[in-house]
């Protein structure tokens, strides 16, 4: 850790301590959608039906959807207040790489966003942070958004780790010359992925703000992209959520899959967004 960045991780910290900081006024919340490899055909076409017929304002909604689905999603969705992402691409723009997409094929079958750096990339695909790197600059070669993943296993955490280990993604994984308004960032503890676990929110506004410390030196202040939470986000959790200090939205796994629940979430960050413009 540079010095710089280690006096604007103390700094965070006392602020966040004194209650100093906040989320930045004026930014919806976003509450972005991760179906993985889920769900059948006929149901993705169920519960996209139901996501775009619930209202929501002052809120930005993703569907991360797998990719056979996007083109169908897309049509499905024409018109709906509803972005749709893909949940992952090549670094290159064509080639022999069997099984792959790349950032223009998304782009071309209705892709506005991609999601890059998933724990379970980085761990089932050994992807790297200088691979992930490379990606981003393919997605935003082709115009699309990115949405980057980071964060902590349990034995790093365990080991206090958990601080340097997302400082070092962070670091690595974002290019130079990013566009800051073209970047978000999803905190996932590893250990809370799936698990019900959930951080604390004095561990998620922690987390967030030395997130925030790193964009801010690389960014700077006033240019600082979103910084969801994502780890066993719910319709009973969200609220407490998203009141913590620097939280601009969450990246929704399983919960994702029922309408219900994911209108409650969204309901929560609607009412979150109101509340701190």
């Amino acid at each position: 850790m540079t010095p710089l960045l280690a006096g604007a991780v103390f700094t965070a910290r006392q602020a966040c301590s004194d209650g100093q900081v906040k989320k930045k006024r004026g930014a919806d919340m976003i509450v972005a959608a991760n179906w993985k490899m889920n769900p059948a055909l006929d149901q993705a076409a169920v519960l996209a039906t139901a996501l775009a017929s619930q209202p929501f304002f002052e809120i930005k909604r993703i569907l991360f959807v797998p990719h056979p689905y996007l083109v169908p999603m897309s049509v499905r969705l024409t018109g709906a207040p509803l972005q749709i992402g893909g949940q992952d691409c090549h670094f290159a723009d064509h080639g022999a790489y069997t099984g792959d997409v790349s950032a223009g094929m998304l782009r071309d079958c209705g892709a506005s966003t991609v999601l890059l750096g998933h724990s379970e990339r980085r761990s089932a695909h050994g992807e790297s942070s200088d691979l992930v790197a490379q990606k981003i600059k393919a997605a935003l070669a082709q115009n699309l958004d990115v949405v980057l993943c980071v964060g902590e296993t349990k034995a790093e955490r365990d080991d206090k780790k958990a601080e340097q280990v997302v400082i070092d993604q962070l670091q690595a994984s974002i290019p130079d010359n990013t566009p800051p308004t073209r970047l978000t960032i999803a905190y996932e503890p590893v250990w809370a992925i799936g698990t019900g676990a959930v951080a604390s929110p004095d561990d998620i506004g922690a987390m967030h703000h030395i997130i925030a410390s790193v964009l801010s030196e690389r960014f700077g202040a006033g240019a600082l992209p979103p910084i969801l939470y994502g780890g066993s986000v719910n319709a009973e959790n969200a609220g407490s959520i998203f009141a913590v200090p620097l939280v601009g939205g969450a990246l929704v796994g399983g919960a994702s899959l029922d309408a219900d629940a994911f209108a409650a979430i969204c309901t929560a960050a609607q009412l979150a967004s109101r509340n701190e413009g």
